[in-house]
């Protein structure tokens, strides 16, 4: 059975607090997110809650990208949904934990629109990413 569609929930912990704090960087991390899943950019919207967080989303062809942050808890919630198999999610999700130095990561991702019969329906996978932490990221080895 073909899905429509991809939906990847994200629960992205142990993050650093001043990039989850910068719209200005979640978009740039977010674009980037976008071009590394072969993903085509509509349009993006960011916005700053007062004193913290952030929630923002990128619209893509096929769909979304979006994020929304708690810099005092070092957690994100990500988002991405995709249309069709023409792009990479899972590449762009590697991205995106990446650049926000997660530690951990829990990830869903639901087929959705799975035709059964007449009805649609949907089927769920699950995961755990762990993450290590680069000490002294300026050593080279």
């Amino acid at each position: 059975m073909d899905a429509l569609g991809y939906h990847y929930i994200v629960e992205a912990s142990g993050c650093n607090p001043s990039i989850l704090g910068d719209p200005i960087r979640l978009r740039r991390i977010l674009l980037t997110a976008a071009k590394i899943g072969k993903m085509e950019v509509r349009t993006t919207h960011f916005y700053k809650f007062s004193p913290k967080g952030v929630s923002g989303m990128i619209v893509v062809t096929g769909s979304h990208i979006s994020i929304h942050t708690w810099p005092e808890n070092q957690y994100a919630a990500i988002d991405v949904y995709i249309c069709g198999t023409r792009s990479y999610p899972e590449k762009a999700i590697e991205y995106v934990l990446e650049a926000l130095e997660a530690t951990y990561a829990h990830i869903t991702e639901i087929e959705r629109g799975i035709k059964d019969n007449d009805v649609y329906t949907h089927a769920i996978l699950t995961w755990d990413e762990v993450f290590e932490k680069d000490e002294n990221p300026d050593k080279r080895t």
